[in-house]
């Protein structure tokens, strides 16, 4: 998948099947709609394109009103988004960013400039809920009647649902704030991860016995948080089962090098020795959150930190185990 920052690139097609949003989890409703799209795409000759935005709108206006509150909470990184959409098969992604001449551009405009001259859209399918342009003035209507004058198709999808329950990305947010793991799982169509760049940290873990991968983030409010279960993919081995801490340490100096943002630091139960105690940093790795232990808590010591990591290390082999359990109780039910 071909990803430009602006459609101002040489590289870009002349032509295009599109889709627009924000896409934050590339959920099966997501999937849907991205099918369906290269579906076109193929009919028409023409590369499918996902035009998304960043920062999200409601993260640019949160800032904008200084109301943090009506941000957000981010199911997926940048990173995690774009590698979905390219897993889905999308040809090219363009990523505009979200500021204040976009924000006030009338729906008119945002069609001829951005649609039409800057992306060449041959056919446009587009969300039930979808709306553009300043105030949210332009609608599925609106677009539909300017795509007939200007040349391309423009479709709309319906809402998808799992179980009688819409999917959408408030639908994944509201599992993960809950801990549902395994909701928000079979919304995502996937386990719920995250991946990034293992970075260097404070390095307290290594003093007190528990050596972390840490991932840091950009955004500050991610849809989840607190102590899991997971398994860490990308370390030139097999997955290994591990135990993480999402969110913003409260038993630490708020001071530290990590100044109080958000990190995912994740303690493998057994540890390769073949990479040595420095031969993560710098690998890209994918973590998947696969079961909430509890949420943050505060530690008054660093013996009370150890303590409270053992136990949380005790409660993930144990997850492990009965998950392990599960599955050979399955496989021998299949046998059968």
């Amino acid at each position: 998948m071909q990803i430009f920052r602006g459609f101002h690139h040489p590289g870009i097609a002349p032509a295009c099947a599109l889709t627009i949003g924000n896409f934050d989890g590339v959920h099966r409703g997501h999937q849907a709609m991205l099918a369906l799209l290269n579906s076109e795409a193929r009919h028409r000759g023409v590369p499918s394109c996902v035009l998304t935005f960043e920062p999200h709108p409601r993260d640019y206006f949160a800032e904008l009103h200084r109301k943090p509150e009506i941000a957000p909470a981010r199911v997926a990184t940048l990173r995690d988004k774009l590698g979905e959409l390219a897993r889905c098969g999308i040809d090219q992604c363009v990523i505009l960013k979200f500021d204040a001449r976009l924000s006030g551009q009338v729906p008119e405009a945002f069609i001829e400039d951005v649609l039409v001259r800057g992306l060449g859209a041959r056919y446009v399918l587009v969300g039930d809920d979808f709306r553009f342009g300043v105030r949210r003035s332009g609608d599925y209507a609106m677009l539909d009647a300017t795509g007939a004058r200007r040349g391309f198709d423009v479709a709309r999808m319906n809402s998808y649902e799992v179980h009688g329950l819409r999917v959408s990305s408030s639908a994944v947010r509201e599992a993960l704030a809950r801990g549902d793991m395994a909701g928000a799982g079979a919304l995502l169509g996937r386990p719920y991860s995250i991946s990034g760049h293992v970075v260097h940290g404070r390095k307290l873990g290594r003093e007190i016995g528990f050596r972390t991968l840490n991932l840091r983030f950009s955004h500050w409010k991610p849809a989840a948080g607190g102590i899991f279960a997971v398994r860490v993919y990308g370390l030139d081995t097999g997955p290994l089962d591990g135990v993480a801490n999402l969110g913003v340490r409260p038993s630490m100096n708020p001071n530290d090098v990590n100044g109080g943002r958000v990190l995912l630091e994740t303690y493998c139960l057994q540890w390769p020795g073949a990479l040595g105690p420095e031969g993560a940093y710098g690998k890209i790795i994918r973590v998947e959150l696969l079961h909430k232990l509890h949420d943050e808590l505060r530690y008054d010591s660093l013996d009370a930190l150890k303590a409270g990591i053992a136990r949380d290390c005790d409660a993930a082999r144990a997850f492990f185990a009965s998950t392990h359990a599960e599955t050979r109780r399955q496989t021998t039910r299949d046998r059968i």
